[in-house]
């Protein structure tokens, strides 16, 4: 099992438990939400159920009042008809009882004047007031009764007990109304009237934009209507009314609470994991770098050493075909010397030909691979030039063409290309083993990533650095399988 396999393994496990905590986290949230949600709306179908009792008890105070005016009202008439008897007396009537009866009466105001239209006695009225205000009033109400022996002129109105009785009516009505707005609390409320579309009172978390809007308002009223049903209530004098009321502010809330946590729970993983990876990141590329650097040290010691021997076998008389390849062993392991001691610092980026460096690589890596391997490059007949790190961009074909050789069992033919595209320039390199299946075209740029028993996996990531990081390319595997693709700028 590769490195990189492993940690996927591993991963998986945390990403399986992260999962499980957070399910559990917002099962238990949403459950606290739910039951909180349930007392509320508890809370709510209690308040509407004292609503329409308190409307019935409106209505009950309402029918007791009419009753006790009515009685009033037969008492104000038959004060009216013991005037009438008093001013028309009938012959052989007894007077006196009558007489009393008008005397007795401490409750229906009475205005008396005389031929002259002057106040004689006011009866049942207040010291402060504007007679002549309430002249008008009982002449408008009841017709005035005359009694001619006396000269008498008689007003009367209906009863004190009657306009307090109506005014208490009437308070208990605005109590009502107001109280039913101030103590459903958060509870958003809409008092409309018959028709639906004229709002009589709303609550203070309804905002007032959204009733002096119609279509806001009919939409508002339509969807409290479908979260709750409305009451209808029928009001003395105020005709029906109807009650439209949905969910807290808080219950609201509580609805999209667990998916507001779930996206803090995200955003949180999200900001540790790049935190995390990034001085990860950071701790593995001090360790390369020290690596890489220690390694150019040691190799400092024995390159030297083969210099000198190939200088002594020149000496000696040796053959100098085989001397040039060795010398073109040494210069290729000081440029690998000077790879690996770059490494950790900003490499400097000179113009050179692309095509000449493609061109130089694949000469020299022709003789050292399998003799079964027919290594192409088509070269085209202009230059490429861009900003470039001939050893690195190199390393990174070498790479590419040792990855085609293992990928070949050493038998194939690898072919590399240099072309435009727009204001960019191509290299490719391909193959004609089985390729990189799509599934892992993602992983093998991923440090760690082999198909080789021995391998480290990393000289695809090694590949991925140079490109992206150091030159601003991109490196990617084509649309075949087996082909992999470099873009550089121009």
């Amino acid at each position: 099992m590769s490195v990189y396999t492993s940690k996927q393994r591993y991963k998986r496990i945390l990403l399986v438990l992260a999962a499980v905590i957070v399910l559990a986290t917002l099962w238990y949230s949403n459950d606290i939400a739910r039951r909180i949600r349930q007392e509320e709306q508890n809370k709510v179908k209690l308040w509407s159920q004292v609503i329409v009792q308190r409307n019935a008890l409106v209505v009950f105070t309402d029918r007791l009042f009419e009753e006790l005016g009515v009685e009033e009202r037969n008492k104000a008439d038959r004060l009216a008809e013991a005037y009438k008897a008093v001013s028309v007396p009938s012959p052989g009537v007894d007077q006196s009882f009558i007489t009393d009866f008008l005397f007795s009466n401490t409750t229906i105001p009475v205005l008396i004047y005389n031929n002259r239209d002057s106040l004689l006695y006011p009866i049942n009225i207040p010291r402060k007031t504007n007679f002549d205000s309430l002249k008008r009033v009982m002449q408008d109400r009841n017709p005035p009764i005359s009694i001619e022996d006396v000269g008498w002129k008689v007003l009367y109105d209906e009863s004190l007990l009657s306009r307090e009785l109506r005014s208490v009516l009437q308070d208990l009505i605005d109590s009502f109304i107001s109280e039913t707005v101030i103590n459903s609390a958060s509870v958003p409320v809409v008092i409309t009237d018959s028709t639906k579309t004229q709002v009589l009172r709303f609550s203070e978390t309804v905002d007032s934009s959204i009733v002096h809007n119609p279509e806001l308002l009919k939409a508002t009223i339509a969807d409290m209507a479908a979260t709750n049903t409305p009451i209808s209530i029928d009001l003395p004098g105020e005709g029906r009314q109807y009650i439209y009321y949905s969910d807290s502010v808080i219950l609201t809330q509580l609805r999209y609470y667990p998916l507001a946590q779930l996206i803090l729970i995200a955003v949180f993983a999200w900001v540790a994991y790049l935190i995390f990876s990034s001085f990860r990141r950071a701790e593995q590329d001090q360790v390369w770098v020290g690596m890489a650097k220690e390694t150019a040290h040691q190799l400092g010691t024995p390159l030297s050493s083969m210099m000198a021997w190939v200088g002594l076998l020149e000496s000696e008389g040796v053959r100098q075909d085989y001397l040039g390849e060795m010398n073109k062993d040494i210069v290729r392991l000081n440029m690998v010397v000077d790879r690996f001691s770059k490494i950790g610092s900003k490499p400097m980026l000179k113009d050179h030909d692309v095509v000449a460096v493609v061109n130089d690589t694949a000469e020299y890596m022709r003789p050292r691979v399998s003799k079964n391997v027919e290594l192409v490059f088509d070269a085209p007949l202009e230059p490429m030039n861009t900003a470039l790190s001939p050893p690195l961009f190199s390393w990174v074909l070498e790479n590419l063409i040792r990855n085609a050789v293992d990928a070949m069992d050493g038998e194939g033919k690898i072919t590399l290309t240099a072309s435009h595209e727009g204001s960019g320039i191509l290299v490719s390199v391909s193959d004609t083993g089985p390729g990189i299946p799509k599934s892992k075209r993602k992983e093998i740029f991923q440090p760690g990533y082999t198909t080789k028993a021995r391998g480290w996996g990393l000289g695809l990531s090694l590949c991925k650095r140079i490109i992206e990081e150091y030159h601003g390319g991109k490196i990617e595997v084509g649309d075949g399988e087996s082909v992999f693709i470099i873009k550089l700028k121009r």
